[in-house]
């Protein structure tokens, strides 16, 4: 159902099942899935493609990259399935410099005011709390948790299952299953309790918890990455963390000595 007060344009591609609320704006080149809830005061403008089972709350705006440089280029912007995107939420498409694409997985939910900027990777099952702001091009891989009033500077990458505590400025990239706190972020400790909770094999926690403490032994991981015993590399969530680790990458690794 659409109400009588929204403006949907035309072009649009709406699903018969959606439900758009009142004084929403859709513009021309807008696909939205079956059985999405739009309510009332919603903007979403752009290449934009909303998946199934979608609800967006009041005065979410899904609108041009706040960049500079962009200058009304074609870009793009893709939501997954069942996210639950909150009051005053903005989200921005992609950027040509950036690779023209901002990509949102499914099962996320974005508190009030959070903001996802042009070209961010944003996995499955994330949660964005209050007034968190991820800047351009940040990647956040899946089930990641970051804390209300936290900061995470563009460029920056957060790896698997890693939870960042409130009011942190993310400055340095962290690792999967890593738990991240600080004024200027500092690694912690590991998710035990996510890990845990995801049923993963206890040698397998236990290794990675070993494998952790090697690492992270002094300020030089390269050169500690190159004595762990092979037997961590055979450790899927240690592979994991090592694979992140010397990945290519704009920042540097979030150690408990930042």
């Amino acid at each position: 159902m659409i109400d009588k007060t929204a403006i949907v344009n035309k072009s649009a591609k709406i699903h018969s099942s959606v439900n758009i609320g009142p004084y929403s704006i859709i513009g021309p080149n807008v696909e939205i899935g079956e059985n999405t809830i739009i309510e009332s005061h919603v903007s979403i403008t752009g290449n934009t493609k909303i998946g199934k089972k979608n609800k967006i709350y009041p005065f979410v705006s899904i609108n041009d990259p706040q960049d500079l440089k962009y200058n009304g280029e074609e870009t793009n912007l893709i939501i997954g399935d069942n996210n639950k995107i909150r009051e005053y939420v903005t989200i921005n498409p992609g950027t040509i410099s950036g690779g023209g694409k901002t990509i949102i997985g499914n099962n996320c939910l974005f508190m009030i005011s959070s903001h996802i900027a042009h070209d961010c990777q944003v996995g499955s099952n994330v949660i964005v709390a209050n007034n968190v702001p991820l800047g351009g091009h940040a990647i956040i891989d899946d089930n990641v948790v970051i804390g209300g009033n936290s900061a995470v500077q563009q460029f920056t990458r957060i790896g698997k299952m890693a939870m960042i505590g409130g009011m942190t400025g993310v400055l340095h990239d962290v690792i999967p299953y890593g738990l991240s706190t600080g004024n200027r972020n500092s690694l912690k400790g590991l998710n035990l309790i996510g890990l845990r909770r995801a049923k993963f094999e206890n040698k397998d926690i236990l290794g990675l918890s070993e494998a952790y403490k090697e690492i992270f032994a002094t300020k030089n991981i390269n050169e500690n990455i190159s004595k762990l015993n092979g037997s961590f590399h055979e450790n899927p969530l240690v592979k994991e963390v090592l694979e992140f680790i010397t990945k290519n990458k704009k920042r540097s690794i979030c150690t408990p000595f930042s």
